[in-house]
């Protein structure tokens, strides 16, 4: 992973590529897409494949109060962009001195000067530069200008739709995670780390792990069929029931996610754990007693083993 973070200093070995500029939160399938496509044109002139993004994002500088909350972290983005093509990935530390550049001063002093790319590959909804005056009509020319490639990847479409990061957002902010995995083409992910609780489950013989600083969007609230993943071996998981929100059975109205990863033995504490969100299972609600809930928790945990259990 390239760091950018002025017009100066590049690496020698970085430049010549065929890039791609843009956020790609989520890195759904149509950057998968648009990838794709970059890789084939890498490949058919010799070069290297660079995808481009930002941390943080610039609307998260520009517009702090309008930031949505993003789809993937940093480092998983880098790696989903490896998965889907890519042959690296570089990153630009957002601040003032890319923020400030005009639409021809970023085509001359960052895509000309400092990659000196061979080609570029870009969707129709790209802008650049000042308060967005790039547009791809204008990459366009500019690149005919200066003899570099330049295609603009068709748009991805899923039931007639642009599968975009907001429309993600809004399936997962309607607890439809099943959406939200066809879009995504991968189940959703959030990772965590494991914190005490009221220590309740335990008690009930339905431990469970409270996840504190999850750095990305958390769904509604609901009960999720899960996958728990310990990211320091991504061989081992387990299938998971997760919930989402308050306890209103035991009067407690703070949001929380929290896990009861099924057959899993040990102690998680302090330690990071990524759930992908298989299915909503079911919504929040209070229950008439401790019986009640511990005939649904078992309702749950056998819904979320299945559904785990099929890929």
């Amino acid at each position: 992973m390239i760091t950018i973070e002025n017009v100066r200093d590049f690496p020698a070995s970085a430049r010549g590529a065929y890039i791609t500029i843009g956020n790609f939160d989520g890195v759904h399938r149509g950057h998968g897409q648009l990838i794709a496509a970059l890789r084939s044109k890498a490949d058919a002139a010799g070069a290297p494949a660079l995808a481009v993004t930002f941390d943080p994002h610039p609307v998260a500088l520009l517009r702090p109060d309008k930031t949505p909350a993003p789809l993937v972290w940093p480092e998983r983005e880098y790696e989903l962009l490896r998965a889907a093509g890519a042959s690296g990935v570089a990153v630009f530390r957002t601040g003032p001195w890319l923020l400030e550049l005009t639409a021809r001063a970023f085509f001359e002093q960052v895509i000309l000067g400092q990659f000196a790319a061979r080609g570029l590959v870009e969707g129709p909804n790209f802008f650049f530069g000042l308060d967005r005056r790039g547009d791809v009509e204008t990459l366009g020319r500019w690149c005919a200008e200066e003899g570099l490639a330049f295609e603009v990847a068709e748009p991805a479409l899923d039931e007639g739709r642009l599968i975009s990061s907001s429309r993600i957002r809004q399936a997962l902010a309607e607890g439809d995670v099943a959406e939200g995995r066809r879009l995504l083409g991968r189940p959703y992910r959030i990772r965590g780390r494991v914190v005490h609780g009221a220590g309740r489950g335990a008690g009930i013989g339905v431990p469970t792990a409270n996840l504190d600083a999850v750095d990305t969007m958390i769904p509604a609230d609901g009960v999720y069929a899960a996958r728990a993943i310990d990211p320091g071996d991504a061989s081992r998981s387990w299938p998971a029931a997760c919930n989402i929100g308050p306890n209103p059975t035991f009067g407690e109205q703070v949001r929380k996610v929290e896990a009861h990863l099924i057959d899993f033995q040990g102690d998680l504490y302090g330690r990071t754990v990524e759930l992908e969100l298989l299915e909503r299972l079911r919504p929040t609600r209070a229950f008439a007693g401790l019986d009640d809930l511990l005939g649904q928790i078992r309702l749950d945990v056998d819904s979320a083993r299945r559904i785990a259990s099929n890929p």
